[in-house]
């Protein structure tokens, strides 16, 4: 493996904010105001925004896993409870059945959008029903843009009655028989963190099936402050509200999803076009049941027929000044949760030891993500 002597006067960041023209107005809007904190107008406008956009009652949020974190707490998950979690998946998606004190049981990824395996969730979940003890709730992630298998997972839940928790930080903008992903389980969580497809440069969105779930993880939020002019607390509340000023953002974001989604897409299919005579590189699949966003341009890699491995590939990248990443370690391969049970875990361990990510920012110019193109051809001898 030898290194390209070509190396990118700037770095070509995986994932980078991309603002779309009215986020610094909304923002104003807010100094002049004086509306900076956790309250104000534009928090109160990015819920009904999303409510429309969703279909579903919202609350803002200071991130997506706060999002978890109060939807776990809805969904009653507290001390030695089971939580299913995907391995496949960043640690924000299992860290908060944690702090519950709830134990997370990891199940492995199917092939086709690498997202939770049905299967394996279901003989799961026969298993502990026979045992008499189903888990508290199943949380499902949408990775990388990409939905997992709604229609069978829901059923199945509902047929175990074990509530759903749609994780869908990733997906945003994506879709699932034409319907949004996140807005089919009990509760469903977005982020707006710097590096996701639109941003409130931080934060997240929960939305629930029921709007009293909407409004007490709104106040829990909010430190769980009773009403009175005393600073009166019967709950123990979190500072999870999203402010103000990030609203501004998010909203002047949320009006170009769109554009975005389209833009992300066409970076994936550049880079899958440019390497199609290429031999043992992959473009994550594109599930037949709804639209990829490709938040991220993922690829799977052949190191005998590509002729360097994934691992190796991100290593001449980065001597060119290039950002590519792996694709997620899986939990149970972690040390922070060595010993914990885990169902399969082969696939999520393969993908993760062949597949990578490639820059994907809007903001991207095609003479930068040319020059990615050309790295990974000189890579495999083909430049």
């Amino acid at each position: 493996m030898q290194a390209s002597q070509l190396r990118h006067e700037t770095r070509i960041h995986l994932s980078v904010p991309h603002m779309g023209g009215n986020e610094l107005a909304y923002v104003q809007e807010a100094f002049e105001s004086n509306w900076i904190s956790t309250a104000g107008p534009h928090l109160t406008a990015l819920e009904e925004e999303f409510l429309k956009y969703s279909g579903l009652p919202t609350v803002a949020l200071s991130s997506g896993t706060a999002g978890i974190h109060l939807g776990l707490k809805l969904l009653g998950v507290g001390l030695g409870d089971e939580v299913v979690v995907p391995t496949l998946t960043f640690a924000a998606g299992a860290n908060p059945v944690l702090y519950q004190g709830a134990r997370p049981v990891f199940i492995d990824s199917e092939r086709q959008s690498w997202n939770l395996d049905p299967n394996l969730l279901e003989s799961f979940l026969k298993k502990r029903a026979a045992e008499g003890k189903l888990p508290k709730a199943v949380t499902v992630v949408h990775l990388f843009g990409q939905s997992a298998d709604l229609d069978a997972i829901v059923e199945i839940c509902q047929r175990f009655e074990v509530p759903l928790l749609e994780d869908a930080a990733e997906s945003l903008g994506a879709t699932y028989k034409g319907k949004i992903p996140g807005t089919f389980g009990d509760v469903g969580v977005f982020s707006l963190n710097g590096n996701k497809i639109i941003t409130g440069s931080g934060g997240g969105l929960l939305v629930a099936q029921k709007k009293e779930w909407v409004d007490k993880a709104r106040y829990w939020s909010t430190q769980a402050r009773d009403p009175g002019v005393d600073y009166l607390h019967s709950e123990i509340g979190y500072n999870y509200r999203m402010s103000n000023i990030l609203a501004g953002i998010a909203r002047g974001q949320l009006e170009i999803l769109e554009e975005r989604v389209e833009q992300r897409r066409a970076i994936a299919f550049r880079y899958r076009d440019a390497f199609s005579d290429l031999p043992g590189i992959v473009l994550m699949p594109q599930a037949p049941w709804g639209r990829h966003t490709n938040w991220l341009s993922c690829f799977t890699i052949d190191r005998e027929k590509f002729g360097v491995s994934a691992r190796e590939l991100i290593q001449l990248l980065d001597a060119a000044n290039v950002e590519a990443r792996p694709v997620w370690k899986p939990m149970h391969t972690q040390k922070l949760y060595e010993g914990y049970e885990v169902v399969g875990g082969e696939v999520a361990e393969d993908l993760n030891e062949n597949g990578l990510c490639l820059p994907s920012s809007t903001l991207m110019t095609e003479e930068e993500q040319q020059f990615v193109i050309d790295r990974v051809r000189e890579a495999a001898g083909r430049i």
